[in-house]
């Protein structure tokens, strides 16, 4: 091999070995958060009673508004903060039944019935009297109808980078939305915003009438 062949070939091979960690960088592998046997790796903040495991899904069914279920990973106590990231998950309703996916939260309470404060909430709900229906942003983007059935298993896919948040139901994108820069929410929601350090994802059990099912729940996390 000429010296100058070999010159190039060795950049070449720098060069990959400097790109190499970069693209390894580019997003963690697929965390699986829900082992389909138990509750281990999540905290209720309120009436634990209030989720159970059923036939290797996780079951909502609040004793009273309402509860929510949160990933706690190891801790003890508290939750596990996911900044920029991809989650999964696939659900389905009893008839009539009313839940939502949070993301960005904490277990902080804005009212009687124990709504969450804080953070965004992926609607899970199509019931006839709802005007928001199943895959909305709920109360920033809001879906007319509902692009699922949901006493089938249907799969939610939230991802979010920065302040730009996506939703995707059996793979079909439903939303596409930036948090403007200084926005202002309603007293009531004052909370719904990106938190910059992160926050935790929780499921909700709504009130006693409503009752979800959540099973493959995975998460990747974005840089």
């Amino acid at each position: 091999m000429q010296p100058t062949n070999l010159t190039h070939m060795l950049r070449r091979l720098l060069l990959l070995a400097l790109l190499l960690p970069l693209s390894c960088r580019a997003a963690e592998e697929w965390q699986t958060l829900f082992n389909g046997k138990d509750l281990t790796g999540w905290h209720a903040n309120v009436m634990p009673e209030s989720f159970t495991v059923v036939d290797g899904a996780i079951r909502a069914h609040a004793t009273k508004p309402s509860a929510h279920l949160f990933f706690a990973g190891d801790a003890k106590e508290g939750f596990v903060k996911f900044k920029n990231f991809v989650f999964e998950a696939t659900c389905r309703s009893e008839p009539n039944s009313n839940s939502g996916i949070f993301i960005h939260t904490d277990m902080s309470t804005r009212d009687s019935a124990l709504h969450l404060a804080k953070g965004y909430e992926i609607q899970l709900n199509s019931t006839a009297k709802e005007k928001r229906k199943t895959g909305s942003l709920y109360a920033v983007v809001d879906l007319a109808q509902s692009p699922v059935d949901e006493s089938q298993w249907f799969k939610v896919r939230i991802t979010v980078n920065g302040k730009h948040i996506q939703i995707h139901l059996n793979d079909k994108p439903v939303v596409d939305y930036t948090e403007p820069d200084n926005v202002t929410r309603p007293p009531e929601r004052a909370g719904r915003l990106i938190n910059a350090q992160g926050g935790g994802i929780a499921l909700q059990a709504h009130d006693p009438g409503s009752v979800f099912y959540f099973k493959d729940i995975r998460i990747q996390r974005l840089p």
